[in-house]
């Protein structure tokens, strides 16, 4: 990955680094080519304008989250369903194509002409066939009620009011409470989609046989999966909380229009079926770009690991690995290009640090790899930079804080001392988390269980655990049930 000095003099002064980390999570380190396959689901339909737009827009989708995710059980799951909602659907007429994204985050979204995505990471949190179709039909939903579209226009109208503002209000009082204004109309506007497309899908979940009650079970599992696992999103994949926010009011709504329907225990779930579908499906980071377990980054192609202290939450992201602690210190280790005649002193005073410590910069080795290290202060924020060859590549962590203290400068120097190369052995072992099946038996519990989640903290593993499997504090496992569970 290639890193321009401009972008991360911008970063550096706006001190960004640290809003990086905590708004964002797991996908690739390095970019990579991406291969676009077709859509796993295409039914059959007239061209419109709208699918012109969603054919444009398809392959940036799809570069943006990785890929298309190739599962065969996961794509028969779906095969299974998306029939019958399309039938049971406001339009049957409407065509879709349906693809499933190669990433953890958990997201649905739909785009002009039918275009329907859904993530690896969402059918992982799905526990039985109705929460997916229930997802399903939300963006089914979406479309049918041309709501990409009109949340287009409104989005481009929202920007020319900001335009206007900006250009033509003086004081900047009433600059400020005219563009609040404005995007609050637009966040209404939004939320009135959302809670139509609810309705709608509920219904068409119901028409369909599946059990209406899907959907406000899905949302609050997503809800609860959020407050579980810390990061939004991967890089710059939001998840489906950022465009789909889930509301106590929201998952209410959702339960009442299922119960004008039909009372609770109609309609299919259809939950070992879908659980067998999963089986053996990829879980968290993609092998390519690296893995995260527990506190330390491992990247088996790179040949490279290092580890961040206890009290840091790590994260593998699309353009970089990122962490921060509770006391606003935050991390990003990337790679970049540097030329082998340039010494990485001179590269780390080449211009692309912002308000570099000049006589701060020191020749150094990691690892017993060369290395140099600086700090840097700009616009209230602290920075200790570190460079490092290895294997032919260069990488950098930075570290930023506003509050400059003894633990800040030990949090970098241990982190980069933990810095090292993997050991063949070590890269031949490293393997990919996967969702595996597994039958609980007489005396299974939920700590017993999920003292078997691999990659997985310790300190996560029960509330993931009951979080993936739709349970809560007084679930109690019984013998013969089908449980998820993390493994490599």
């Amino acid at each position: 990955m290639t890193t321009g000095g401009t972008t991360w003099q911008k970063l550096l002064r706006l001190g960004a680094v640290l809003t990086l980390v905590v708004a964002t999570a797991g996908c690739q380190l390095f970019s990579r080519g991406v291969t676009i396959s077709d859509p796993v689901i295409d039914t059959p339909g007239p061209p419109t304008g709208e699918s012109t737009i969603g054919a444009r827009e398809h392959p940036r989708v799809v570069a943006a989250y990785g890929g298309v995710y190739e599962d065969r059980g996961a794509e028969r799951a779906i095969a299974r369903m998306v029939g019958r909602l399309v039938a049971a659907s406001d339009n049957p007429a409407q065509s879709y194509r349906i693809t499933i994204l190669n990433s953890p985050v958990v997201n649905a979204f739909a785009l002009p002409g039918g275009y329907l995505y859904v993530t690896r990471g969402l059918l992982a949190l799905a526990n039985d066939s109705a929460e997916l179709a229930a997802v399903i039909s939300h963006e089914m939903a979406h479309v049918t009620a041309h709501h990409a579209i009109a949340r287009l226009k409104r989005a481009e109208a929202t920007a020319v009011v900001s335009r206007v503002v900006a250009n033509v209000v003086d004081d900047p009082e009433r600059q400020k409470e005219a563009l609040a204004s404005a995007k609050l109309s637009f966040a209404r506007f939004s939320q009135i989609q959302e809670l139509e497309a609810d309705a709608v899908g509920v219904k068409t979940l119901s028409k369909a046989g599946y059990d209406p009650y899907a959907a406000s079970r899905f949302l609050k599992a997503m809800a609860e999966f959020s407050n579980v696992v810390s990061a939004r999103g991967a890089g710059d994949q939001p998840d489906f909380l950022s465009s789909h926010p889930t509301t106590p009011e929201r998952i209410v709504k959702a339960r009442n229009a299922a119960r004008a329907i039909n009372a609770p225990g109609f309609g299919e779930r259809g939950r070992d079926a879908y659980l067998n579908s999963l089986n053996g499906m990829l879980y968290g980071d993609d092998p390519r770009e690296g893995f995260v377990r527990g506190r330390s980054f491992l990247h088996a192609g790179l040949g490279i690991a290092f580890t961040v202290p206890g009290d840091f939450t790590l994260e593998n992201s699309k353009e970089a690995v990122l962490a921060s602690n509770g006391s606003g210190t935050a991390l990003r280790f990337d790679g970049t290009n540097v030329p082998a005649s340039m010494s990485l002193a001179d590269y780390l005073r080449s211009g692309w640090i912002n308000g570099l410590i000049s006589e701060s910069v020191r020749d150094t080795e990691i690892a017993g790899q060369p290395a140099a290290t600086a700090s840097a202060v700009a616009e209230g924020w602290s920075f200790r930079i570190a460079a490092l060859r290895a294997n032919g590549a260069t990488y950098r962590f930075i570290f930023a804080t506003r509050e400059p203290t003894q633990s800040f400068d030990l949090a970098f120097r241990t982190t980069i001392s933990s810095f090292r190369m993997l050991s063949g052995r070590e890269r031949a072992e490293l393997r990919p988390l996967r969702v595996r099946i597994v039958t609980a038996r007489q005396g299974d519990s939920i700590d017993r269980m999920a003292a078997r989640m691999a990659g997985i903290a310790p300190d996560r593993r029960a509330e993931l655990f009951k979080v993936l499997n739709g349970l809560d504090d007084d679930s109690e496992l019984q013998p013969g049930m089908l449980v998820k569970i993390i493994a490599e």
